[in-house]
């Protein structure tokens, strides 16, 4: 599902209007009708960005279903927890009767037992990685710009060697283990 700021959405924006609260502000950028909902979520889930502010922001008018898109962004939701405890279950988008999974359903089945699905690799390593890059200064300018605009941990693990030869092996190590331990 992607989905595209409304003009009422550019104008709050640009007016830096009350709606939106500053980290749903940093989200709200993110949707530009390129980006699905699964990507903007993954890329804000350091800031705590859910479902639900997505859905506060569609439900006051700000962001809406790109034209020609399936769906409906009304149907967002997050499921009930099920009967676990320490269980958090993860977003879902509900289309017509059916419901699809953001998180990759098949991805966590398939893997051995201790691997990690690359999205949450990704979650885990994007914001370690903005961290190293941000830490440089001008010096890291164009790699932390090439950081922020990276989609997914394909991108994220092909800017990891230009990560290490700019902030070395010792702070690396903590990018290399989220991205492949």
């Amino acid at each position: 599902m992607i989905l595209v700021k409304t003009p009422l959405g550019q104008q709050a924006l640009k007016d830096r209007h009350g709606d939106l609260t500053p980290r749903q502000r940093s989200a709200f950028i993110l949707f530009d009708g390129k980006r699905a909902l699964e990507q903007v979520l993954a890329a804000t889930a350091a800031m705590g960005i859910t479902v639900a502010d997505v859905k506060t922001m569609v439900d006051r008018g700000l962001l809406q279903l790109q034209e020609g898109a399936t769906g409906s962004p009304g149907a967002l939701e997050a499921p009930a927890a099920p009967g676990g405890m320490g269980t958090v279950p993860s977003p879902v988008i509900e289309i017509g009767d059916g419901r699809q999974s953001l998180a990759a359903d098949g991805a966590d089945a398939a893997a051995p037992a201790g691997a990690r699905a690359p999205m949450d690799r990704y979650q885990a390593a994007y914001p370690i990685a903005t961290a190293l890059t941000a830490e440089l200064g001008l010096r890291g300018f164009r790699l932390n710009l090439a950081v922020e605009g990276v989609r997914g941990f394909d991108e994220l693990a092909a800017l990891a060697p230009r990560i290490r030869d700019a902030v070395g092996d010792a702070k690396f190590a903590r990018l290399q283990q989220a991205l492949y331990d």
